[in-house]
């Protein structure tokens, strides 16, 4: 019964319609055939003038084959090993987006407030000219009816000179835009095109440069308000004109209830949010500034070889610096840096000096600076690299770019000269002063960094404790040029003078390499030079570059054996041991110390299994002194100490230990008779040797009973 009821009712409603639509048909089919005839005549009329301004400006339009292929300019993304984007390089600042990222709120706000017939026209919306052209006459108001397409030929080809011809050849392109592209096409290249203000183009590039996020991470106010900018990039700019840029965002919210994109109440409700900006900067370099610098010069001289333009072309590269380990190198530096310079301002010198300049210049004079580096020896990777305090203060790289002399962290490379040349760990030099002859035939008196002297020495105990006398000495017999020819070997590039005083690091080098030679040693003696970047690719995913390690074996595994061990004693009981103590470092690891003359410079270089890293201290003016007692051990350690801990910390790496060579023996020798160690030997060690220089005889000295009885005599 009631749906019968219902029925009829619906029924006379019906007819109520019916009546009534009847009653108006006349008056609307009058109107109807109004807008038909004005719809005829205008398209007429416009089909003439566009055939006839064809023919004369034809030349002046892009062609088929470039409308094809719209190329703006791209910024280059360069991305860490784990993920992170560390940097882009551009002249115009633009992400490339395809159409699948961008939100729908972006698309309904930018439809709402610039073309909301986007759908349903051809490139030109004839109405709409016509009805701008009408109030323009009439009310004097100047009415915009550029479509989107319209608008993207503007700012793909035309600029925005303000004439006639130029609106013809834009309504012209626009028709042929739309004949190649589908309306998302459309959509994506006016998205990624079109200009954001600051430098910013693409609506990626726009919401990292305004929200620092990505663009399919906008809320619908985020979308209005970039929209909003459109309309006038440095008028509704969020940052010098907040306020108008807010009402600007509130009115494409409201365009976007009147196209039916957003109800009233959520237009109530979204136009109640404070416009908050997260804003970044794109052209500051935040993450490791100094490698990725590096990494933008290495790009430079690539460019023409992979005729690429690193500016423009939308590159992605893949870097070889870890974030989490950048991060840690920087934590260390931050918790050790102040106190250094503290202590250094505060030596005597500096405090005479400070009285007699400005306190600008006494900081800029006696600011430490640093040079940090982390490298796999396995593959030459550059984990984390800092250059520098500031990269804001001083661009100057000094990792890759600074030459400074590396005293004491020199000599793993005489000692390799000599044990590969048939030098044992246990042969025995005097460690007592030594008059030397410079080239020009001044006399040279090293000394030992505490002035000690002693007796016969081995080398190992030379090694641990960092004694210059023994170096001295030893280099005079393996020959400086033969020293400096395996430095070379190593990675080192710079000139390498061969005087006797390159046992004590006289010749400068730049840290970057020499942290790379000590590479050789925790990668079995081959050599892999550093790399920071690994592969490159264009915007379409192509691999256009890509860098696989190279080795090259420079030291035998058995030399390379032996000399590690001898820098592990470093660590374990010299100079390097506060590395134990302080810090609780018990992976094994080798290592060495140096100080400069004058404490101007301060080193620790060491190596794990899987990680070589180095430390540089010291004053940008080489002449400059870090104060008295600012030794390797005191002022560069701490910052490799806490690095190394905090990396091991967190990863697990695979590498437990070094590997060690068939080719070395443990051998217990006799530490008087420097022979193999019999039965009755009272004072042994094991020491490490290679079939060349192994002992061939057992000691002699130590017969029996009465030669023990004897040596116990002697000693007490």
């Amino acid at each position: 019964m009631k749906r019968g009821q219902s029925s009829t009712t619906r029924i006379k409603t019906s007819q109520k319609t019916s009546v009534s639509n009847t009653a108006f048909k006349p008056a609307a089919n009058k109107d109807t055939k109004k807008i038909i005839l004005i719809t005829s005549i205008s398209s007429a009329f416009l089909l003439f003038v566009v055939l006839f301004f064809i023919f004369f400006i034809k030349d002046d339009l892009p062609s088929l084959d470039k409308l094809e292929r719209i190329d703006p300019a791209v910024a280059t993304q360069v991305y860490s090993s784990d993920g992170e984007l560390l940097h882009t390089f551009f002249t115009s600042n633009r992400t490339y987006t395809p159409y699948e990222r961008i939100p729908s709120s972006v698309v309904d706000a930018l439809i709402s407030t610039e073309d909301r017939s986007f759908y349903d026209h051809w490139g030109l919306d004839i109405y709409g000219i016509f009805r701008a052209l009408i109030i323009d006459i009439i009310f004097f108001e100047r009415q915009g009816a550029s479509t989107i397409t319209m608008q993207l030929s503007r700012n793909l080809y035309f600029g925005y000179e303000q004439t006639i011809l130029r609106k013809i050849k834009e309504a012209i392109t626009s028709i042929q835009i739309e004949k190649t592209y589908s309306k998302h096409e459309i959509l994506e290249m006016y998205l990624n095109v079109n200009p954001f203000g600051n430098n910013t183009f693409g609506i990626q590039a726009a919401a990292k440069r305004y929200f620092n996020k990505n663009v399919e991470d906008l809320k619908v106010e985020e979308s209005a308000l970039l929209i909003g900018i459109l309309k006038g990039q440095t008028f509704y700019s969020p940052i010098r004109h907040p306020d108008r840029a807010l009402k600007r965002r509130n009115v494409v919210l409201s365009m976007m209830v009147a196209n039916d994109k957003l109800t009233k109440a959520e237009f109530d409700s979204l136009k109640q949010i404070p416009m908050t900006l997260d804003l970044n900067d794109p052209n500051e370099m935040k993450t490791a500034p100094y490698f990725t610098e590096y990494v933008r010069r290495q790009l430079n001289s690539m460019q023409d070889s992979l005729g690429v333009n690193i500016y423009e072309d939308g590159l992605r590269v893949y870097t070889t610096l870890n974030n989490r380990f950048q991060h840690f190198m920087e934590k260390s530096v931050a918790n050790h840096i102040d106190n250094l310079q503290e202590s250094v301002r505060n030596q005597r010198d500096f405090r005479e000096l400070k009285k007699t300049m400005s306190d600008s210049a006494f900081k800029e004079l006696t600011r430490v600076e640093i040079a940090f580096v982390a490298i796999n020896p396995h593959t030459g990777h550059i984990l984390a690299m800092i250059g520098g305090r500031d990269f804001n203060k001083s661009k100057f790289n000094r990792v890759t770019q600074a030459k400074r002399q590396p005293g004491s962290a020199f000599k793993p490379f005489l000692y390799t000269a000599a044990i590969d040349n048939g030098f044992s760990p246990a042969d025995q030099y005097l460690n007592q002063p030594t008059v030397e002859i410079n080239p020009d035939g001044t006399r040279w008196t090293p000394e030992n960094y505490d002035k000690s002297v002693g007796g016969l020495t081995t080398l190992r105990e030379a090694m641990y404790r960092s004694l210059n006398l023994v170096a001295v000495r030893l280099i005079n017999d393996v020959n400086p040029r033969n020293v400096a020819k395996y430095a070379k070997a190593m990675g080192i590039t710079t000139q390498v003078r061969p005087f006797s005083s390159l046992a004590l690091g006289s010749s400068e080098v730049i840290p970057l390499e020499i942290v790379s030679a000590y590479g050789v040693f925790a990668n079995n003696g081959l050599l892999v030079k550093p790399i920071a970047i690994a592969k490159i690719e264009d915007k379409n995913g192509n691999v256009i570059y890509q860098k696989s390690p190279e080795s090259q074996e420079v030291l035998s595994p058995e030399t390379t054996h032996i000399v590690r061990d001898m820098m592990q004693d470093v660590i374990r009981r010299g100079t390097g041991y506060a590395v134990r103590r302080d810090y609780n470092f018990m992976v094994p690891a080798g290592g060495k110390t140096g100080t400069t003359n004058d404490y101007t410079n301060a080193w620790f270089i060491g190596y794990t299994p899987d990680i070589a890293a180095g430390v540089w201290v010291g004053l940008d003016d080489a002449n400059q002194s870090l104060g008295p007692g600012m030794t390797g051990t005191r002022a560069a350690l701490p910052f490799w100490g806490e690095f190394m801990s905090s990396v091991y910390d967190s990863v697990n790496f695979i590498r437990n230990n070094f590997v060690e060579s068939p080719g070395v023996f443990e051998v217990e020798i006799c530490l008087d008779s420097k022979k193999e160690a019999g039965a009755y030997c009272p004072n042994t060690r094991k020491e490490l040797f290679t079939a060349k220089n192994r002992p061939t005889e057992v000691c002699d000295i130590h017969g029996g009973y009465e030669s023990v009885k004897k040596q116990r005599k002697r000693r007490f």
